[in-house]
C-alpha cells in the first residue's frame, strides 16, 4: 500500500512539473518612458486642506457648523454635526461663497461672525 501511494505522488509531481516552461526569465532595469508614465504627466492638484472648523449659532437659534478650507475660496458647510457637507466656492478670495440650493457664507475663517444661509433659512449674521 505504500509503494503505491508513493508511486502516485511521484507521478503526480513529474505530470506537475512536465507542465512548467524552462525558459529563462530576464528582468531588464530601466527608466519608465516618459510619455507614456501617466503619473508623471497627469496635472495632480490635492485639494486644499481644512484652515479652522467654527461652530455658528445664527439670529433665528439655527447652528450651522463650517469648515474653511485653505484655499480662502472655498468652505463646506454641515447643518448637523455628522451630516453630509455642502460645499460653497467664491471666484476669488474674500468674495461671497455660494453653493447649490441657496448656500450662501460670507466671511473668513479668521472673523468670529460669518453671513450665512441655507435652505429654508435667509441669510443672517452668525457668531462663532
Amino acid at each position: 500500500m505504500m509503494t503505491r501511494t508513493s508511486l502516485t505522488i511521484t507521478l503526480i509531481a513529474a505530470a506537475a512539473l512536465a507542465g512548467c516552461k524552462n525558459s529563462d526569465h530576464t528582468i531588464v532595469q530601466g527608466q519608465p518612458d516618459d510619455a507614456t508614465n501617466t503619473a508623471a504627466n497627469a496635472d495632480v492638484q490635492l485639494p486644499p486642506s481644512i484652515a479652522a472648523s467654527k461652530i455658528y449659532r445664527c439670529a433665528d437659534n439655527k447652528v450651522v457648523y463650517v469648515d474653511w478650507l485653505a484655499d480662502n475660496k472655498t468652505a463646506n458647510i454641515r447643518t448637523d454635526t455628522n451630516g453630509p457637507p455642502t460645499q460653497v466656492t467664491a471666484p476669488e478670495a474674500g468674495q461671497p461663497m455660494t453653493g447649490p440650493n441657496g448656500y450662501e457664507l460670507s466671511g473668513s475663517a479668521t472673523e468670529a461672525t460669518a453671513r450665512i444661509a441655507i435652505p429654508g433659512h435667509p441669510s443672517q449674521s452668525c457668531k462663532a
